[in-house]
């Protein structure tokens, strides 16, 4: 396993429920932690080869796209957004993203969420034989 990150990612998006944040962008930071499975190199060093690796760059900017279009009223919405869109990788097992609203309270750094997916476990065999018959009681 590995872990992939983007840190500090800053965006001007259209989140929020009161009334002035419904009608202007305001900034909001971005952090985002894939673990990643990585099968050509399960317990040693791998080729070095691009193809086996989740692009960073792809990835802040799904996540950019995702905090720009349209307007979001949570910021754990969002951020489950960003965390789903990046499960669509089946190499990354669990996605971590941060959303921060760093000019909400004047007192404080930034206010926010972090929210947490991972891709369900696959059904072991004994699961998927058992999982097609009816108990005897229905």
């Amino acid at each position: 396993m590995r872990r992939v990150f983007v840190r500090g990612l800053e965006v001007r998006a259209s989140l929020g429920v009161l009334p002035y944040e419904l009608h202007t962008r305001q900034r909001v930071i971005i952090g985002i932690e894939l673990l990643v499975e990585d099968e050509s190199a399960p317990a040693s060093v791998g080729e070095e080869k691009l193809a086996r690796v989740v692009d960073y760059g792809a990835v802040a900017a799904r996540a950019r796209e995702i905090a720009t279009t349209g307007h979001i009223r949570l910021a754990e919405t969002l951020a489950e957004r960003i965390a789903v869109a990046a499960l669509e990788d089946r190499r990354i097992v669990s996605a971590m993203v941060t959303v921060e609203k760093p000019d909400v309270l004047p007192d404080a750094a930034a206010v926010g969420v972090t929210v947490e997916r991972q891709r369900p476990a696959a059904p072991r065999p004994q699961e998927e034989e058992t999982a097609g018959q009816r108990s005897p009681e229905a």
